[in-house]
C-alpha cells in the first residue's frame, strides 16, 4: 500500500483471490488431517453480489462496476471498550470516486451510522434502502472479553459470528453499490473512500438513552401502522402490499426450516464422526485381519463423510440460508417505504382538513364584515393551499418513485436467487458425487473379506 491509501499489486491479487466464488476453492477429496476451519471457511459465500447499476457516469460507457470486499476483521483495544474493525476495499470505475481501487478501515457503528444517514435522506423519497445488519449485544461481548479472532482456531464461536457478521457487512455494502443513486451517495463515497475516521454515530449503543427511544418511536410507528387505514386510489399497491406480505411471510418460514435443516446436518456429521471413532477402535482390536482393514477403511470413509455433511451444513447456511435472511429484511425496508407513503398521505390529509378550517374561518369573518382580519385569514389559506399543493406532490412523487424502486428490485431479486439457488444446487451435487465416490472405494475392500 502508498502512503495514500491505493492498493498495490500484491494487494490486489490478494483482493481478487478473496472475490472468488464461495466453493471454487473446496477440495472435497483433501487429506485426513486437513485443518478444521478449512471446512467452515471454503463453505462462506465470498462473492460480492453483482453490481446492477443504471445512469451512473462512468469511465467508459456501458461497462459500470464496483466491487466491494469487507474483510480481515482485527479487534482494536482492550476489555469493554474495544471494537472489530473491518477493512472495506473497493474496485470501481464510477466518476464520483477520486481512485479506481481503495480501500479503508471502518466499524460496525460505521456502517449502522451510514444506514442511518441513508435512511434519514431516501426513505421519504420512497427509495428502498438495504437494512444493515443486526446488533448482537452477546456475540459483541464474547469479542469484547476474549482474545484476536485469529487466535481462537479450535473454538470456532467467535471465527464464526465474527465471519457471518462480516459476509453480513459485505453484502449490505454491495446492495446499497448496486442502487443507481444510493452508489453515488456523498455519504457513502465517503464511507468507502475516506481515509480518516468517521464521526461516531450517536444512535448505534444497543442499550443507550437514544437506542431507548428509538425502541419507543418504533412502537408507535407499529401502532399507527395497525391503526391507521389509508383509503387506497391506485389498486397497484393493494395488490403489491398483499404480495410483499405474503412472500415476506413464507419466506420467514422457509428461513425458520433451513436453520432446522442446519442444525439437523450438523448433528448428523456430530454423528457419523462417532461412528468412525467406534469403528476406528473395533478395528484395532478384531484378529480377523481382512475384517480389521475393512473396519479401518469403513472409520476413514466415515470421517470423510463427516467433513462433507460439516460442509453441506455450510453451504445450507451461508449459500441459501443467509440469502433468504436478507430478503426477509430486504422485505421490511419495503415495508417501511410503503409505511413512509402512508405518512406523507396522512400529512396530506391534515393539511386538507386544516385548509378547510382555514376556508371556513374565512368565510365566518365575511358573513361577520371583520375586514380587519380578513386579510390575514386570507393570507392563512393561501399558506395552506400551498401546503396541500406540497404534500400531494409529494405524494404522487412518492408513489411514482415506490412504483420504480419496485420494478428495478424485482429485476435483482430474480437474478439474485437464480444466483443462489444454482450455487447451492451445484455444491449439494458436488459433495453428493464425492460421497459415492468414497462409498464405491471401500466396497471392494468389503467384498475381498475372506
Amino acid at each position: 500500500m502508498d502512503t495514500n491509501g491505493t492498493v498495490d499489486h500484491g494487494e490486489t491479487e490478494q483482493l481478487q483471490k478473496h472475490t472468488q466464488p464461495a466453493f471454487d476453492n473446496v477440495d472435497i477429496t483433501s487429506p485426513d488431517d486437513e485443518n478444521e476451519n478449512d471446512i467452515f471457511e471454503s463453505a462462506i459465500q465470498q462473492e460480492p453480489l453483482s453490481p446492477v447499476l443504471e445512469d451512473v457516469p462512468t469511465d467508459e460507457a456501458g461497462d459500470m462496476f464496483i466491487e466491494i470486499v469487507v474483510a480481515d476483521p482485527q479487534k482494536v483495544g482492550d476489555g469493554m471498550g474495544s471494537y472489530l474493525a473491518y477493512k472495506v476495499s473497493t474496485k470501481t470505475n464510477i466518476l464520483k470516486f477520486k481512485k479506481r481501487q481503495f480501500f479503508t478501515m471502518r466499524r460496525f457503528s460505521d456502517f449502522l451510522g451510514l444506514h442511518d444517514l441513508l435512511v434519514s435522506k431516501y426513505l421519504r423519497m420512497g427509495r428502498i434502502i438495504p437494512p444493515a445488519p443486526e446488533k448482537n449485544i452477546i456475540g459483541t461481548t464474547k469479542v469484547k472479553m476474549g482474545s484476536q479472532p485469529q487466535s481462537e482456531p479450535g473454538t470456532g464461536v467467535n471465527l464464526e459470528w465474527i465471519e457471518n457478521r462480516r459476509a453480513s457487512l459485505e453484502r449490505f455494502l454491495n446492495r446499497v453499490a448496486q442502487h443507481p443513486i444510493l452508489c453515488q451517495d456523498t455519504d457513502f463515497v465517503n464511507f468507502l473512500e475516506s481515509d480518516q475516521e468517521l464521526p461516531r454515530a450517536v444512535n448505534t449503543a444497543a442499550l443507550s438513552g437514544a437506542g431507548v427511544m428509538r425502541l419507543f418511536n418504533k412502537m408507535g410507528e407499529t401502532v399507527n401502522k395497525i391503526t391507521y387505514k389509508m383509503d387506497e386510489n391506485d389498486p397497484w399497491f393493494n395488490d403489491k402490499i398483499n404480495e410483499v406480505e405474503t412472500i415476506d411471510a413464507h419466506m420467514q418460514k422457509l428461513h425458520s426450516a433451513i436453520k432446522a435443516l442446519v442444525s439437523h446436518r450438523k448433528e448428523l456429521a456430530a454423528l457419523t464422526g462417532g461412528v468412525a471413532k467406534s469403528a476406528a477402535l473395533l478395528s484395532t482390536c478384531e484378529e480377523h485381519t481382512g475384517l480389521s482393514q475393512a473396519l479401518s477403511q469403513l472409520a476413514d470413509v466415515e470421517e470423510k463423510v463427516e467433513l462433507l455433511r460439516s460442509e453441506q451444513a455450510n453451504s445450507d447456511l451461508y449459500i441459501l440460508s443467509e440469502t433468504i435472511k436478507d430478503y426477509i429484511g430486504l422485505f421490511g425496508a419495503i415495508k417501511d417505504v410503503f409505511h413512509e407513503r402512508v405518512k406523507v398521505f396522512q400529512n396530506w390529509q391534515h393539511a386538507q382538513i386544516q385548509l378547510t378550517k382555514k376556508r371556513e374561518n374565512k368565510a365566518k369573518l365575511e358573513l361577520q364584515d371583520r375586514r380587519d382580519k380578513l386579510e390575514f385569514a386570507q393570507k392563512e389559506v393561501e399558506e395552506w393551499e400551498g401546503k396541500v399543493q406540497r404534500c400531494q406532490k409529494e405524494f404522487d412523487n412518492i408513489s411514482s418513485e415506490i412504483k420504480k424502486e419496485m420494478e428495478r428490485f424485482e429485476l435483482a431479486r430474480a437474478r439474485d436467487f437464480k444466483s443462489t439457488i444454482v450455487k447451492y444446487l451445484q455444491d449439494q451435487m458436488a459433495h453428493q458425487q464425492q460421497q459415492m465416490r468414497y462409498w464405491e472405494a471401500i466396497v471392494p475392500v468389503a467384498r475381498d473379506i475372506a
